[in-house]
């Protein structure tokens, strides 16, 4: 029977292959993804205009050097204000199916409202919990448009939750007035299960409160990601299991990331010298 040859292997895309395609290479080794495409957006977000932060410009600086310095194309936005937030969530997502391996790195204030994670521009002055869902970017969306994408993989770094600035039930408006806020906002973020081919990774446990760095330049836990990104042939699940040891040892367990994890891929930041990872 004849059949048409297929195309070199160079001239397919990852959105040319079939799930059928897909399902074969089970649990495939993304070793050979360093050849394609790797996208990130990092975005650090301080000059709140209450609850200031110190860290979150300095960690995303930091984090888009090292990504880019292991391949990545990154996007880096500093203090978003939330047209800005969205706007680059949307455009990561929209660019998101032309990547193997997509990363979001997020500094700044996480919160949950009505059992959703939301990130926190620098201009977000609501005085209710109804309005968070409108003046905030939701963390699950952002995920589900990207677990959609049925090719590489996703990892979502939230170093969020490092306070709650609404939990006095207070916040200070531009002008020095204080407002009170109405609702009840539970601290730090809320459980989230990650679809497949996802890892979302949290700088604290569900509910608990991720520090700012007590002196220098990052987060603690910012510190700690740095610190391995660059190990060869590491895991990216033992990477963060690694951050999660540091973080907790330092902290005396007052700070314990997590992991939510769905990934059906071996993945490593920077393969070994032979191209394996792990």
């Amino acid at each position: 029977m004849n059949t048409m040859p297929k195309p070199p292997l160079a001239r397919r895309t990852l959105l040319q292959w079939s799930a059928a395609a897909l399902a074969a290479a089970a649990l495939p080794t993304l070793a050979a993804a360093r050849a394609e495409k790797r996208i990130a957006l990092v975005i650090g977000n301080g000059a709140y205009k209450s609850a200031p932060l110190k860290n979150p410009v300095g960690d995303a600086e930091a984090v888009a050097s090292a990504l880019k310095a292991l391949g990545y194309e990154v996007v880096l936005r500093r203090d978003t204000k939330l047209f800005d937030l969205i706007e680059a969530l949307r455009e990561f997502s929209v660019r998101a199916a032309n990547s193997s391996v997509r990363l979001l790195f997020y500094a700044g204030h996480g919160i949950q409202a009505k059992g959703r994670n939301y990130l926190l521009p620098v201009d977000l002055e609501p005085q209710s919990e109804d309005e968070i869902a409108a003046k905030a970017a939701d963390v699950g969306e952002f995920i589900d448009r990207l677990s959609a994408i049925k090719h590489g993989l996703n990892i979502v770094v939230l170093d969020a939750c490092r306070v709650n600035p609404f939990a006095g039930g207070v916040i200070v408006g531009p002008d020095g007035r204080r407002l009170k806020f109405r609702g009840v906002t539970p601290t730090g973020l809320a459980p989230l299960d990650a679809p497949v081919g996802t890892l979302v990774a949290f700088s604290t446990a569900p509910n608990g409160v991720a520090l700012d760095g007590p002196s220098g330049a990052h987060s603690i836990y910012a510190k700690h990601l740095l610190t391995h990104l660059q190990t060869p042939a590491l895991p990216v699940e033992q990477l963060f299991k690694r951050v999660r040891i540091g973080v907790a040892d330092e902290t005396q367990r007052v700070q314990v990331p997590w992991e939510s994890s769905s990934l059906t891929a071996d993945y490593c930041f920077k393969t070994g010298a032979q191209g394996q990872c792990g």
